[in-house]
């Protein structure tokens, strides 16, 4: 779905984020996340993101099925040539399928905040790709294990 006038996007009220320390990864820009569940037994990921506005993430393809939740701002998906494919405004709930059309996100007109529930892993959450679709990174559940202990250790958010 996309809105019929996109310059008429008024910001939405702001998620109250104080008590959540918004971690980075090095060469993904743009993008911030805060981890809040990783469960292997029952092959899961929960976190939140935050992508910049007007800005977008880095080419990438779902690798487990996933739902969204959109808590503050509104989603922008955007297809692989750039063309903007949907705008998921707040409170939007989606629930897809690994797999799928790769894909960028990004925030509209203020930053947005999603939370990202990743089920059925088996394999890759995340395939990021380079221009030509090859895939340069993964993040799997040990990389979100990894990530998630890290970011214990170095907060104490909820």
């Amino acid at each position: 779905m996309i809105a019929k006038d996109q310059g008429d996007a008024m910001p939405t009220l702001a998620f109250d984020d104080r008590n959540i320390t918004w971690q980075t990864t090095d060469g993904f820009d743009h993008a911030a996340f805060f981890i809040l569940n990783v469960d292997e037994s029952a092959r899961s990921v929960d976190l939140l993101f935050k992508f910049a506005a007007n800005e977008r993430i880095a080419l990438h393809r779902h690798g487990a099925d996933y739902r969204t939740l959109v808590l503050q701002g509104e989603l922008r998906i955007y297809r692989p040539n750039g063309d903007l494919k949907e705008i998921r405004p707040v409170g939007s709930y989606v629930s897809g399928q690994a797999g799928g059309e790769p894909h960028t996100e990004g925030g509209g007109e203020q930053d947005v905040i999603v939370f990202f529930t990743n089920r059925d892993v088996d394999g890759p959450v995340y395939e990021i790709l380079d221009d030509r679709h090859e895939t340069v990174a993964t993040f799997g559940m040990s990389d979100f294990k990894a990530l998630f202990q890290a970011q214990a250790s170095s907060t104490s958010g909820p």
